[in-house]
Formats: C-alpha cells, sequence, structure tokens
C-alpha cells in the first residue's frame, strides 16, 4: 500500500532544505509548482543563456526566462554513455554557452546524471539545476553532485562531483508517473529508512521526499567526495547495480535497490551484525512499498558476485554497507561464502 499521494502545502510555502557546502551551498525546494521558479533561480545565479534538456513534454518543461533552446532527452539506462555526454556538449557548444551561462536537467535519474556530468565537464564546469520528475530524482538522484554514467563493465563506473545550483522538486510532476515509477523511487526511501530516515512508510509523499533530500544534505554536507560517511547512501546498492547489468536494466534502479536492501539484511544476519527481527524488518518494509524482496528468476549467482567485486567501493574484496546494532557502515572483505548463502536464501 502506498502512502498518502497527496501534498498539504498546495496554499503555502515550499520545503526548502538547504545543503550546506560553504560557497557552494544550494536550497532544494519541494512541493507543488516549484517548477515556476525556474526564472528566479536562473536569476539568482546570473546565467544569460540556457539548454534545458527535458524528458517530459512541452507543457511539463518551464520556461527558465532568458533565451534558451530545448534539447529533448530520453530517461532510461540505455543513454546513460559517453556518447550521450558528448552530444550534449556539442549542443552546448553550438549553442554558445560559456562559463556564465547555465544548463537545466528535467527529467528523471538517469537525465539528472547525464545532463549533471556534461555540465560538470564543460568548459570544466557550468552552472546546472535540476528539476527532477521522478520519485526517484527527487528523494536522491537530483541531490549530492554525484554524476556518472555507465560502462558495459558495470554501472557509474565514469562520473565527477559536480553540484547543482538549485534543485526544484515539483511533485505536481509525480502525478504525470505510471505505477512502476513510483514503485522505482519507493526502492529509495525503503533503503532511506535503514540508514536514518526514519519510518517513513504512513508519510505524505512530500513529507518522505523532503526527509529523504534533509538525510541525504546531512551526509553530503559532512562528506561530500564519498571519504566515509558518504557510503551509508549506498545501502542496498551493491546488489541493486549489479542486478541492473545482471538483467540488462529490465530492473529499475529502485526496483534493484529494493532487492538490494532485502539482501544487505540477511546478509548481515548471517555475519551476526543484527538479530533475525531487524533482518525481517527489511523485508517488511521492501515489502510495504510494493518491491519485490527476492532474486529475479535466471539471475547467476556467479555473475552477481563478479559485477559486485568491481563495485566503486570494493577497494578490498567484497564490501558492502552492512547494518548493525550500532548502526551501518561499510564492511569490507565480506566472505564469498556469506555473499553466496545470503543470495541462495533469496
Amino acid at each position: 500500500m502506498y502512502p498518502t499521494r497527496t501534498d498539504d502545502r498546495s496554499a503555502g510555502e515550499p520545503s526548502r532544505i538547504e545543503v550546506a557546502l560553504s560557497e557552494r551551498a544550494y536550497p532544494v525546494l519541494i512541493g507543488p509548482g516549484v517548477r515556476h521558479r525556474l526564472p528566479a533561480e536562473v536569476a539568482r545565479i546570473g546565467a544569460r543563456r540556457v539548454v534545458v534538456v527535458s524528458a517530459r513534454p512541452a507543457e511539463w518543461t518551464p520556461d527558465p526566462g532568458v533565451p534558451h533552446r530545448v534539447v529533448p532527452a530520453r530517461d532510461g539506462e540505455h543513454d546513460k554513455t559517453m556518447a550521450t555526454v558528448e552530444q550534449l556538449c556539442r549542443v552546448f557548444a553550438d549553442f554558445g554557452l560559456t562559463r556564465s551561462d547555465a544548463v537545466v536537467s528535467c527529467g528523471g535519474g538517469t537525465t539528472t546524471d547525464v545532463v549533471g556530468m556534461a555540465a560538470g565537464l564543460y568548459h570544466r564546469g557550468i552552472a546546472v539545476v535540476h528539476l527532477p520528475t521522478s520519485l526517484l530524482a527527487q528523494v536522491d538522484a537530483s541531490v549530492g553532485g554525484k554524476t556518472a554514467v555507465n560502462l558495459p563493465e558495470g554501472k557509474n563506473l565514469v562520473g565527477v562531483y559536480w553540484q547543482p545550483r538549485a534543485v526544484l522538486c515539483d511533485t505536481e510532476h509525480l502525478a504525470t508517473l505510471p505505477e512502476r515509477e513510483w514503485r522505482n523511487g519507493y526502492g529509495e526511501v525503503a533503503r532511506a529508512h535503514f540508514i536514518g530516515a526514519g519510518d517513513l512508510r504512513d508519510r505524505p509523499v512530500d513529507e518522505q521526499i523532503a526527509a529523504c533530500v534533509a538525510l541525504k544534505a546531512g551526509v553530503v554536507a559532512a562528506d561530500e567526495r564519498d571519504a566515509g560517511l558518504r557510503h551509508l547512501l549506498n545501502y542496498g546498492h551493491t546488489l541493486g547495480h549489479a542486478l541492473e547489468i545482471a538483467t540488462d536494466f529490465r530492473l529499475g534502479h529502485g526496483e534493484a535497490v529494493g532487492i538490494g536492501t532485502v539482501f544487505a539484511g540477511r546478509l548481515a544476519g548471517i555475519v551476526g551484525r543484527i538479530d533475525a527481527d531487524r533482518v525481517a524488518e527489511h523485508h517488511e518494509v521492501v515489502a510495504h512499498y510494493g518491491l519485490d524482496t527476492a532474486l529475479p528468476a535466471g539471475v547467476d549467482h556467479d555473475e552477481l558476485i563478479a559485477l559486485m567485486r568491481r563495485d566503486k567501493k570494493a577497494t578490498s574484496g567484497l564490501s558492502f554497507v552492512l547494518d548493525s546494532r550500532t548502526g551501518p557502515d561499510l564492511v569490507a572483505d565480506v566472505p564469498e561464502s556469506a555473499v553466496r548463502t545470503a543470495l541462495a536464501g533469496m
């Protein structure tokens, strides 16, 4: 059963969460209609020209209020490549963008990632504003400055850190989502339950988004470049990324992270970090959001383990962010036998 999807702030101001990164701090605004604040944000950063890269129809793509070009995009992992980044940079050059200008992304998590990376590389970095339009992008992908594209060898293996200048999470966009995209977003919400966001199961969706953004903003402010604490945000992602690759992205990112979260709970129980009740809680929370809790049929465990060894966190053997009685942390050199046992149990 999904939590309430209505927004109680329709007549008031949106939620505002600051990502506190000193001179690179930026606001995240959450609420209905905040996409219409784009011209004000463009004016605030002083951009004279803008390229808007949009995976949404024209009526859902706001005018930035300055001379601009709209570039159509497609959400989806198969366009999350270096080739797409190059194409975007060439559009920026053709339109004459300079370091005084800006780029706007309007789409889901993959659009946010690719556009953010292109903005971070073009002229060694120009301003980017994100308008995430999926639940997954609003609760996670648009905040924190991580950008990346995939290689055949693995997911998100090439990228840069490039913080946006503002993020506008318009909850009106969520009304356009198909049911599967709601589930996809709730994979990240379920994962947040175990890394400090608390139990969000009975909260309205705008509050769920705000809680996830506030959690991530705090982590990013303390550890922008994954030196330690930020690893917590990858809870459930090690198996999740492997499943995306192994299924040729038939599983969505959030769907895979949901399964990865159940797996993380099982693995933590097998290695003695949490008790049986906490293991069961992983299953209950993920199932609550309508997500699968078992491995898809036909996936090869050897392939999954090989892919997990290539994970960016895996500096020493198989590495996972695992729960414990005192909270989650990154655990290196997890025995392969324990990983196989956890997979077999799913």
